[in-house]
């Protein structure tokens, strides 16, 4: 059991840490198309299709508000726009302007630079394993948080 919380709790530091790093990264990443880590990550969310609000702070894990407040930010700025949601008349949808996309494309160049790096640094197989374990590990603890509500 001791070991158990050691490991949960290195677990733990490790992703606080890294999770330090990669805000610092993301932002310096970002300042080419004129965005910070955490517009870069809303935008980012609705790439591939527009997304409520609630449904960008679930994939995010974050507070609903915390979104709402930067995606009315970049509505403001022109980065992002509300479109109609067919589902359900009140949530818009949140998607990129034509500026928003550009910005993101600006980053590209350092963003790929970043993630060559980390996989010579770690190995491909190793960098991907790296992230199925991550994801293993948020799935894992969303479930036993969930299991534990229920009780």
């Amino acid at each position: 059991m001791r070991e158990q919380q050691e490991l949960f709790s290195r677990t733990a530091i490790g992703v606080f840490r890294l999770n330090g790093q990669l805000l610092s990264v993301a932002d310096e990443l970002a300042k080419p198309g004129g965005l910070t880590a955490a517009w870069w990550q809303v935008l980012g969310a609705v790439l591939r299709e527009p997304l409520p609000v609630a449904g960008i702070a679930r994939a995010m894990g974050v507070t609903r508000q915390s979104v709402q407040r930067i995606a009315d930010l970049l509505v403001r700025r022109g980065l992002a726009e509300y479109v109609p949601n067919p589902a359900h008349r009140r949530a818009k949808l949140l998607r990129p302007t034509d500026e928003g996309l550009a910005a993101v494309q600006r980053i590209s160049p350092g963003h790929a630079d970043v993630a060559a790096r980390l996989a010579d640094a770690l190995g491909e197989e190793e960098f991907a394993e790296t992230v199925r374990v991550l994801e293993r590990l948020s799935g894992a603890l969303t479930e036993t948080v969930a299991a534990q509500e229920l009780q």
